[in-house]
């Protein structure tokens, strides 16, 4: 069990009392399990001081704002790769199975493309197995740690430590594409109610050709792990 990766879905999960209380229990995993150097533990402590000690109706307004009414900003993977479209359910259903073949069942409301539900699937992998498919979902964790960094919000932190750790960086077509689409305003409900209504973004010159940053990802994550892996798991 990778702790520290359910130490970050918990951080980018919506604020709760219990999340607040579990802050000291967060440090310490960190601390104990030291998968992040030490600078990047450093980064997170304004993030860990925030929740622990801020009004939790602001906290939740906050992560709403920034996740929830945001779309450029959203917490589900594949919307960055597919939007709406029907490309995103087979693929969801394809990491699915990854989920199944690694020992993991999905519980709860989210979606499986929920970074905070991703996390707590890597948590249950080898790590070897856990950097692979952050480097395949590199460029959207590289966008959007950039993103929250323009928004000044802590939360830039942990998107900062998932992207080093997947090797994620911004140069590329991919990240170009992504980083190209105006930042959402969560206050202007009109145009974000247009924005949700966009066809999916794509990224080669064929719309029927597939979305590359999509098969890059997926190379891994809908392929499900072999029985000595999943064994691994255990």
């Amino acid at each position: 069990m990778i702790r520290t990766f359910k130490a970050l879905s918990a951080l980018l999960s919506y604020p709760s009392s219990d999340l607040q209380e579990a802050i000291p229990l967060i440090r310490k995993v960190l601390v104990a399990e030291a998968l992040l150097t030490p600078a990047q533990a450093e980064v997170l402590q304004p993030l860990l001081r925030n929740i622990a000690m801020g009004d939790l109706f602001d906290l939740q307004e906050a992560y709403v704002l920034l996740f929830d009414r945001s779309r450029t900003l959203s917490l589900n993977l594949f919307e960055h790769i597919h939007g709406e479209s029907r490309d995103r359910g087979g693929a969801m259903v394809d990491l699915l199975e990854t989920y199944r073949a690694g020992g993991f069942d999905l519980v709860g409301p989210e979606l499986p493309d929920h970074l905070p539900v991703l996390l707590e699937f890597l948590a249950t992998q080898p790590i070897a197995v856990a950097r692979e498919i952050l480097a395949d979902a590199g460029p959207i964790l590289a966008v959007l740690t950039e993103r929250l960094t323009r928004r000044e919000t802590p939360y830039a932190a942990v998107l900062a430590a998932l992207a080093d750790l997947g090797k994620g960086a911004l140069e590329g077509e991919v990240a170009a594409a992504l980083l190209a689409e105006p930042d959402d305003n969560p206050e202007d409900l009109a145009a974000l109610d247009a924005v949700w209504e966009e066809a999916q973004v794509t990224f080669a010159p064929d719309p029927n050709a597939g979305c590359p940053v999509s098969r890059d990802i997926l190379a891994k994550m809908d392929v499900p792990l072999s029985p000595a892996r999943a064994g691994a798991t255990q």
